[in-house]
C-alpha cells in the first residue's frame, strides 16, 4: 500500500484526489493548519464521503519544522503539494499571506523531504494564472510566464524553485499547470460557483439578481475530478516534468452565464449586473490551454463537459438550498 500525503487536503482538488487515491488502494494522510477549523478541514471530504478514510495531520506549509515532523511521522511515497492562498482576488489584498504560504509553502515542504533523504515523489500545483499577460493565443509548457497578481507570482516562484529542486537535487518533482478547474465543491467566492450559486438562487426565487465583475474574461474551464487524474498520472511516470492540464476550450464568463442559466431555464440577460466593485486591477483577459504533451505522455484527456460540469454545479447548489430550507 502507497501513502500519498496531501497538503490542501480541505480544497475541491485534495477532496477529489484523496478519493482517486483511495480507490488505487492508497492511505491518504492530509496536512491540516492547526488553527483550522476540524469541521471545515472535512467539509469537502464529507461531501465525498470520505471523511472516515483520510487520516489528518497536524502542519503549516509555512513551518519547516512542523513539515518535517509530518513527513518523518508518514514516511509519504508520493507528496502533493495543493495547499495555497487560492483566492486570485485577496492576494492583492493579502499578498505577504499569498506570498508566505503559496510561493514559501513549495520551498519549505521540498527543502523538507531533502533533508530527510526521503525518496517520495512530489508533484506541485502550479497555475494557468502564471501566464497572466498571455504571450501566446494558445499556452503550452514552453509559453513565456507573465504573472499579473500577487498569487501567480507566488505560484511562479512555487513552479521554479520545483524545477530547481529537479535539476539540482534529482528529485521526482513534477509541476502541473493546471487551467481553470471547477466543481461542486468549488469555494463561493470563486466566479463559476458564485453564479452557479446564484441561478439556483433565483431559480428558487431567493434573489432576483446576480452581480459580477469583468463578463468578458475568457478561461478554460474543466472538471477537477478529471485534473486530479492527470496529477496522479504525472507521479506515476518514471521520469518527473512539467505538465500543461486544460480541455483546449476557452469560453467568456458571460458565456459560463449562459449555459448555466440556460440549464435551469432562465435568461442571464434578464438577472446577471455588472459591479466595478468585482474588477481586478490587472485583469488576465484569456487563458487557453494545449494539453498535448499530457494527452501523449500521460494518456490523460478531459472526460467532462463544460455543459455537463455546469449543470452538475447547478444541481449541487440547488440541492444544497432546497436541503436548508
Amino acid at each position: 500500500m502507497k501513502t500519498a500525503l496531501i497538503t490542501g487536503v480541505s480544497g475541491q482538488d485534495g477532496a477529489y484526489l484523496s478519493q482517486l487515491l483511495l480507490k488505487q488502494g492508497y492511505r491518504v494522510v492530509g496536512l491540516v493548519r492547526r488553527s483550522s477549523n476540524a469541521e471545515r478541514a472535512s467539509e469537502r471530504l464529507r461531501w465525498l464521503g470520505l471523511d472516515q478514510d483520510v487520516e489528518l495531520a497536524d502542519g503549516d506549509l509555512t513551518d519547516l519544522s512542523s513539515l518535517i515532523r509530518v513527513l518523518e511521522n508518514v514516511q509519504p511515497e508520493e507528496v502533493y503539494n495543493l495547499g495555497a492562498q487560492s483566492f486570485v482576488a485577496l492576494s492583492w489584498q493579502q499578498p505577504i499571506l499569498t506570498g508566505e504560504v503559496t510561493g514559501r509553502g513549495a520551498f519549505n515542504m521540498l527543502e523538507a523531504i531533502r533533508l530527510l533523504g526521503l525518496q517520495a515523489r512530489f508533484y506541485q500545483a502550479s497555475s494557468s494564472e502564471m501566464y497572466g499577460l498571455i504571450q501566446a493565443p494558445i499556452q503550452n509548457e514552453t509559453t513565456p510566464f507573465y504573472p499579473r497578481s500577487p498569487y501567480a507570482v507566488a505560484k511562479l516562484a512555487a513552479h521554479w524553485i520545483t524545477v530547481n529542486y529537479r535539476e539540482s537535487f534529482g528529485m521526482h518533482a513534477s509541476s502541473g499547470i493546471l487551467f481553470n478547474h471547477e466543481s461542486p465543491l468549488r469555494g463561493i467566492e470563486f466566479v463559476t460557483r458564485k453564479i452557479t450559486n446564484g441561478v439556483a438562487r433565483i431559480k428558487l426565487g431567493l434573489n432576483e439578481y446576480l452581480e459580477l465583475g469583468n463578463l468578458e474574461a475568457e478561461r478554460d474551464w474543466g472538471h477537477a475530478r478529471d485534473y486530479v487524474k492527470a496529477m496522479w498520472l504525472m507521479m506515476q511516470q518514471e521520469r518527473p516534468g512539467d505538465y500543461v492540464v486544460a480541455t483546449g476550450r476557452s469560453v467568456s464568463i458571460r458565456e459560463f452565464c449562459d449555459i448555466a442559466f440556460s440549464h435551469a431555464g432562465l435568461n442571464y440577460q434578464d438577472h446577471v449586473r455588472v459591479n466595478p466593485a468585482f474588477l481586478r486591477p490587472a485583469e488576465v483577459d484569456c487563458l487557453k490551454g494545449d494539453a498535448a504533451k499530457a494527452r501523449n505522455t500521460l494518456g490523460w484527456a478531459p472526460e467532462t463537459t463544460l455543459e455537463e460540469l455546469a449543470a452538475e454545479m447547478v444541481e449541487a447548489d440547488l440541492h444544497r438550498l432546497r436541503a436548508n430550507a
